[in-house]
């Protein structure tokens, strides 16, 4: 019996959504939720752009987003796209020739804002280029953006205004025989993007792509993302994320992650389990975490790690950690292995004894799943 079943109290029971393809990522159903973020270099500046996306690949973005505002952007893309280990998705407004261009070029995805792209015979025009190239498309409905008809007609961006937005959109591409679709609902209000997510997640079986637009700076912006994303991931809606942050998009993907594995949707690298520290620490637990977080920054496999300054705390975490540290006094703390004691060991070998025990369980569990 998993230890799930035995705490039906950590069950998220996610939404029945269907499944569509962005590339080689299948997005929907019961595939893990795809993490994703976006680049904000110039599309035309070819190396810089690529150098970027590989890095949040890197850091574990299943998906990219790439601006094309212009012709060069559409040119240069073609070359990112051939260069890129995840799929692209194509970013456009206002210009829906770009999202044709971008189509063509080889993009996975193409985010359109049917609120700006213009009248319905443009929109289906995208719809036949994404069709001809085997190409998804995600409908971005954002609060800032919505159709001066439905602005008259509620007055101010509203959940109830969004979800009409999106639903005459998806009713477009249905029309049109297109399902390979996603759906967002945008805002940078925590409470309206949540309601709109909620209502959309009601009326539509598409898969939804979740994010609080124009979020703010690294702190700020992972705060009002983690209480937003987090609520509507652990109600079951969700199937994409991306953490909209004004930091380097690996910044993004490392929020998106910590924000999945805090609700066990994702497992990925180390899950690190610190105290805040106080007087009773054994030892500096602040350097120590930032250094450990450092040095096992390059491992992706899933594991937990303990690191507590004293014995309040410690040994009680360390019983559920794969491996642990804990202070204790005279310069030096227990070390656990597989939640149980196994040597004692001086503080000033600490950092570098704990990456070599994490880096021998990693390599032990990589050997059991190669079996």
């Amino acid at each position: 019996m998993s230890l799930t079943s035995l705490r039906p109290w950590r069950n998220i029971y996610r939404r029945k959504s269907r499944q569509i393809m962005i590339g080689n990522v299948p997005v929907g159903g019961d595939a893990p939720i795809a993490v994703q973020t976006m680049t904000n270099t110039l599309t035309t500046d070819v190396a810089g752009t690529i150098a970027q996306v590989q890095a949040a690949a890197e850091a574990g973005a299943d998906l990219v987003r790439i601006s094309v505002p212009d012709a060069a952007s559409s040119k240069a893309l073609k070359e990112i796209i051939a260069e890129s280990p995840v799929p692209i998705i194509a970013d456009i407004h206002f210009h829906y020739k770009r999202a044709i261009e971008a189509a063509e070029a080889g993009a996975a995805c193409l985010r359109i804002n049917p609120g700006n792209i213009g009248d319905e015979k443009r929109v289906k025009e995208v719809i036949q280029a994404a069709r001809d190239h085997d190409c998804s498309i995600r409908i971005g409905v954002n609060a800032g953006s919505l159709e001066k008809h439905l602005l008259d007609k509620y007055a101010e961006p509203c959940p109830e205004a969004m979800v009409d937005s999106a639903l005459e959109h998806i009713r477009i591409l249905e029309d049109n025989d297109f399902h390979n679709f996603k759906i967002s609902v945008k805002a940078s209000d925590v409470f309206l993007s949540a309601a709109a997510y909620q209502g959309i997640a009601d009326a539509t079986d598409a898969p939804i792509h979740l994010g609080i637009t124009e979020a703010g700076g690294l702190v700020s912006g992972t705060i009002k993302s983690a209480i937003g994303l987090g609520n509507l991931l652990w109600m079951g809606i969700g199937d994409t994320i991306r953490v909209s942050l004004s930091a380097d998009p690996v910044e993004e993907v490392k929020v998106g992650f910590e924000i999945l594995k805090s609700l066990g949707l994702r497992h990925r690298g180390i899950n690190i389990i610190s105290c805040p520290s106080c007087a009773r620490q054994g030892f500096d637990v602040i350097k120590t975490v930032e250094a450990l977080e450092t040095r096992l920054a390059h491992i992706h496999t899933p594991l937990s790690l303990s690191i507590i300054g004293c014995v309040v705390n410690g040994p009680g975490e360390a019983l559920m950690t794969d491996v642990g540290f804990t202070g204790g006094g005279a310069g030096s703390g227990m070390v656990y292995l597989a939640g149980k004691q196994s040597h004692k060991l001086s503080n000033d070998a600490m950092v570098d004894h704990i990456v070599e025990q994490v880096e021998k369980r990693v390599s032990e569990i990589q050997a059991e799943e190669a079996d």
